[in-house]
């Protein structure tokens, strides 16, 4: 069995460890952070200072491979996690009546609740369990590293935090020295599994040893989120009825995020560029616009309580980080998982998916993955490269879009999106393709799908792919932008959130 340090405690590394643990490894993880979510998510979500991640209070979606991975590895977890308030949307609920069953339809289940919530199972599971040593408060400073053809990683430089030190204002350099403090720490290990996030400092730590560079691709998207929280009141309306989750304008997309425990967040999308993104910040903008979308204006009108101001989110990219180039692995005894592997903007939902298949596969061949990693990147170039290319790609179309640089909509296509609220066998393959269990390619390219959609098409001859949302003009007037020009009470807003 193999000694694994594990560098992060976030979902991806919890996941990791866990997993790793329940297999007989020996496994220690080191998180910068003196906590972790904890038994009160609740309060944890809206009082946690997190600026290392700032996607912990955006609103989240898991997908089925998230539900797959927890029931297959930890059904204690996701026990857990449904015992938290945590709620299944199977997507065939959208319909009165479900077509008859298919083999894999058992699968196309989303798990809708606030990361927070997953993150306080996990670790209540990983505090649990006797073969993984957790050790908040502990930053790695560095790996240790012997010489060869390639390097081999042996351990990880780990210091404490000093007693008066918070985790968010510790410095970035050894507290060791005159100043005092405690000294670094060194931790053998037969594996170092790199979890730290996508601002992980492993790259630049190999790459100063003499290694060869990691190979990192990343694309900027050029798009803004806004979202805000609400909490449905005890005695008010409970359901908004058959409405979808999301709408679009030419220039905006608006959605909604039903969530545990009668939680759920609004979310609007613009372009970085667009002359609204500082104005949206003022909650009673944000909710102008937002009740110019049908999916958003329907949870709005069932008079929610308000739980957050307006969360932004910006600089958003989709960032590949390969420890393997032609060559082969660029060092031994270390791979990265989750957002340090590879994150994405989350549009379609795909990281903390992609982060437990990551760790299923790791646990699963800790061993061998110890001794030689090559097998580990060719099976993340295998299985999830592909879903992050298909982001890559969704993402410069809606960067197009945002801007008013895209072409019109190619019909047949637009018309799979409308015929998959319609028809049982088209909404089968767009969750298959949503909750990454087939390519679109393969999921859309069936004889049933495209007579489905013929006959669909044929039923309705009058389609032509719109927007439900917005005009510019309705839009301008709600958030009080004209021309790019703020008001004084939206300018003052977008100074203050800067």
């Amino acid at each position: 069995m193999a000694r694994v340090a594990v560098i992060g405690g976030g979902i991806s590394g919890l996941g990791t460890a866990l997993m790793l643990g329940r297999r007989g490894h020996q496994v220690t993880l080191f998180e910068q952070d003196a906590r972790q979510a904890g038994d009160e998510p609740d309060h944890d979500f809206h009082h946690w200072t997190r600026p290392r991640v700032p996607q912990a209070v955006q609103p989240h979606s898991f997908l089925a491979p998230v539900r797959t991975v927890l029931r297959a590895e930890a059904p204690d977890v996701y026990a857990d996690l449904l015992a938290r308030g945590a709620r299944e949307y199977h997507d065939f609920d959208w319909f009165d009546t479900r077509p008859p069953h298919r083999p894999g339809d058992e699968d196309l289940v989303t798990v809708r609740t606030r990361r927070i919530v997953l993150e306080a199972a996990l670790a209540a599971a990983v505090r649990r369990e006797g073969g993984v040593d957790v050790r908040t408060g502990h930053r790695v400073r560095g790996l240790t590293i012997e010489a060869g053809r390639p390097a081999r990683v042996t351990g990880v430089r780990t210091s404490r935090a000093t007693p008066d030190a918070t985790p968010d204002t510790r410095p970035d350099t050894p507290p060791s020295g005159p100043l005092g403090g405690p000294p670094d720490e060194t931790h053998a290990a037969d594996l170092v599994v790199d979890a730290s996030g996508r601002r992980s400092p492993v790259p630049g730590w190999l790459v100063e040893a003499g290694c060869r560079p990691p190979v990192v691709e990343a694309h900027r998207t050029g798009i803004a989120y806004l979202c805000r929280w609400y909490r449905l009141r005890d005695d008010g309306p409970r359901d908004p009825g058959r409405v979808k989750t999301g709408s679009s304008a030419p220039f905006a997309l608006a959605g909604v995020f039903p969530s545990d425990n009668d939680t759920f967040a609004l979310h609007l999308v613009v372009s970085t560029a667009d002359p609204t993104r500082g104005a949206l910040t003022d909650p009673a903008v944000f909710e102008a616009a937002a009740r110019r979308f049908p999916a958003t204006a329907a949870w709005l009108d069932l008079d929610p309580e308000p739980r957050s101001g307006v969360l932004a989110m910006a600089g958003l990219d989709n960032r590949w980080a390969s420890l393997a180039d032609a060559e082969g692995p660029v060092v031994t005894g270390l791979v990265n998982a989750g957002d340090s592997l590879l994150h994405t903007n989350p549009t379609l939902g795909h990281g903390v998916a992609l982060g437990l298949q990551a760790a299923q596969y790791l646990a699963a061949h800790a061993d061998a993955v110890a001794a030689d990693p090559a097998g580990y990147h060719a099976w993340t170039t295998r299985t999830l490269r592909p879903w992050f290319d298909a982001q890559v790609t969704a993402d410069r179309g809606h960067e197009r879009r945002l801007t008013g640089d895209e072409p019109p909509a190619d019909r047949r296509s637009a018309a799979r999106g409308a015929c998959a609220f319609d028809d049982p066998v088209v909404m089968r393959a767009r969750a298959q393709v949503r909750h990454l269990l087939l390519p679109a390619a393969d999921a859309y390219g069936t004889e049933e799908v495209e007579r489905h959609l013929t006959a669909w098409l044929d039923a309705h001859p009058d389609f032509t792919p719109q927007d439900d949302g917005p005009t510019r003009a309705q839009w301008e007037a709600a958030t009080g932008v004209l021309t790019g020009t703020h008001s004084s009470r939206t300018a003052t807003t977008s100074r203050q959130a800067r």
